[in-house]
């Protein structure tokens, strides 16, 4: 029981201990970055317009941790973690999980167009070996069809 409240008070430490300015800034700045690089790569047509909500989401989640002082906290006390540092770890592993499994149905949609057109692509070649091989009367003829 002892060792229990002592696990308490040092978890509370940790969720009560002060965060600085510079952290603060440099969070604010580094998720406005995001933003500002999202956009010039959707600008330049790097990033495809469907991906900015996601990544717009994510910077602005980001900003809205780093300007709200008493945010993090809560949502570590929420889950449970000891310190705000593990939640951001926890959550950023959460954010790649995500989009790992987006990417991946992305791209087994894709694997299976391209099964479609290549096969599409050989009835067509076919068709062409086909008609090539036909004598110019043969191609002419009404009744071929």
């Amino acid at each position: 029981m002892n060792q229990q409240i002592e696990l308490d008070r040092i978890r509370g430490l940790f969720l009560s201990a002060p965060e600085s300015d510079a952290t603060r800034i440099l969070a604010v700045a580094g998720s406005l970055c995001l933003i500002a690089i999202v956009l010039w790569l959707v600008r330049r047509r790097s990033l495809r317009e469907e991906h900015t909500p996601v990544w717009i989401a994510i910077s602005l989640g980001l900003a809205l941790v780093s300007v709200v002082p008493g945010m993090l906290n809560a949502i570590t006390r929420m889950i449970g973690a000891w310190t705000p540092s593990s939640t951001l770890f926890f959550l950023g592993e959460v954010c790649l999980v995500l989009l790992c499994l987006s990417f991946a149905v992305r791209l087994s949609k894709t694997s299976g167009q391209l099964k479609e057109l290549a096969q599409e692509v050989a009835i067509l070649r076919a068709f062409q070996d086909e008609a090539a091989d036909l004598s110019p009367v043969e191609r002419s003829s009404p009744l071929r069809d």
